[in-house]
């Protein structure tokens, strides 16, 4: 592959990670439209100083960040890859990025939700070492929502 791959660790106001997530909503609500209104509240991201960015060939693909769950967990959120991106192992590498700079910080756990629909994710976490556990808050009762867990 001779495609430039850049890291790039940022916060949520920074303009590519704004239109990355703005097109994982699009792609999410096209595909799971009767889930928008239990979920939506849960993806709003306040201010978030913990983004990782990934280039490829100075062309924003592939995103996500944390958010502090509590004194030792976080919690990732908006992972993402654009279509054109997938399969060249970039959600993995976002994964390792958001942890290293978690664990850098002093967390030892990270959590993360997904879709039960998301076969794709659920096998790339597992792959990584996370595992399904019971529902957090705000998930608790959503039987759409696969919960997972790794220590970091």
């Amino acid at each position: 592959m001779n495609d430039k791959i850049t890291v790039s660790k940022t916060n949520n106001e920074n303009i590519d990670f704004v239109n990355l997530v703005a097109a994982l909503d699009t792609g999410l609500w096209a595909c799971y439209p009767e889930l928008k209104t239990n979920y939506w509240g849960n993806n709003i991201i306040e201010l978030n100083s913990n983004v990782v960015i990934i280039y490829l060939d100075n062309k924003a693909v592939a995103c996500g960040c944390f958010k502090k769950q509590d004194e030792n967990t976080i919690e990732i959120k908006r992972m993402f890859v654009s279509p054109e991106a997938r399969g060249l192992g970039l959600a993995k590498r976002i994964l390792q990025e958001l942890e290293l700079w978690a664990k850098e910080l002093g967390y030892g756990i990270s959590v993360l939700e997904t879709l039960y629909k998301q076969k794709e994710a659920i096998g790339l976490y597992q792959k990584v070492g996370y595992i399904i556990v019971e529902n957090y808050e705000p998930y608790v009762g959503l039987e759409n929502s696969i919960c997972m867990q790794k220590q970091i």
